[in-house]
């Protein structure tokens, strides 16, 4: 079974963030004490007011960013070969059609175009651009482009992909389309995701486990659970079920921006 058909309590380990401490030039420090588990097939969204460290948790991670102190490890010995990311803005190369966009996992790797096509069409298709093979950025929307974005960090089908408030900029029809198909994807591929996001209502959507941080140092101060099944729709949007869970994580929400170390 899928681990992500499992019940929470059920899934193996993924990675472990254990005691981490992350200071930029000594004094300002963004991250202090900050422990996180995160399991095979969750959705983890990391909801916190601005400033409290939640997207440098995703760069530790990824490897962008070293800890000061504190560990991180992973299940098995794997690390950051095995990852996706897709950062705020679409990041896409100018020069480049949309193929080509989501060609660039492979092309780092040494791949040639033609041995990844198959896969590239692939994940085009799955994002609803199979039309747009040949389209450059500047001719997609942005809601176009970011799920060309999207396409390039799940292209190699990878079992984490971290995503850094992907669709804060997007008008809110564009983010509840983005929002479904996003868990229908990760569906289909069987990958882990962790989620930042300033949105209280997008992270009760999404996610099924939902850290609040607090600033000043980051640190995670309440997990939440939404055990509501997949797949989700618009009658969970308007339900009561979900109405609840956003005013547990809106409470914990507030709580976290009183808190100060």
């Amino acid at each position: 079974m899928p681990a992500a058909r499992l019940p929470l309590s059920q899934r193996p380990a993924l990675l472990n963030m254990t005691h981490v401490e992350k200071a930029f030039g000594g004094s300002v420090v963004a991250l202090k004490d900050m422990s996180l588990t995160v399991n095979e097939g969750d959705f983890v969204s990391l909801l916190g007011p601005s400033g409290c460290g939640k997207s440098t948790v995703l760069r530790l991670i990824s490897g962008l960013l070293h800890t000061t102190s504190g560990t991180i490890s992973w299940a098995g010995g794997q690390g950051t070969d095995d990852l996706g990311v897709v950062f705020q803005e679409p990041t896409l190369m100018p020069w480049a059609t949309a193929a080509q966009n989501v060609w660039l996992p492979f092309r780092l790797r040494g791949q040639s175009f033609a041995s990844a096509e198959a896969e590239i069409a692939d994940a085009l298709r799955l994002v609803g651009l199979d039309h747009f093979h040949d389209a450059y950025p500047r001719a997609l929307s942005g809601g176009m482009k970011m799920r060309v974005a999207i396409a390039r960090a799940m292209v190699t089908k990878p079992r984490l992909i971290l995503m850094d408030e992907p669709f804060a900029a997007l008008d809110e029809i564009t983010r509840f389309k983005l929002n479904d198909d996003l868990l229908e994807l990760k569906e289909k591929i069987g990958c882990t995701v962790i989620f930042v996001t300033h949105s209280v209502f997008e992270s009760v959507f999404l996610s099924d486990r939902i850290m609040v941080m607090a600033a000043r140092p980051g640190r995670v101060i309440h997990e939440l659970t939404v055990p509501a099944p997949y797949p989700r729709d618009d009658v969970f949007r308007t339900s009561a079920e979900y109405a609840a869970h956003c005013r547990a994580a809106s409470d914990a929400l507030h709580d976290a921006m009183g808190e100060a170390a």
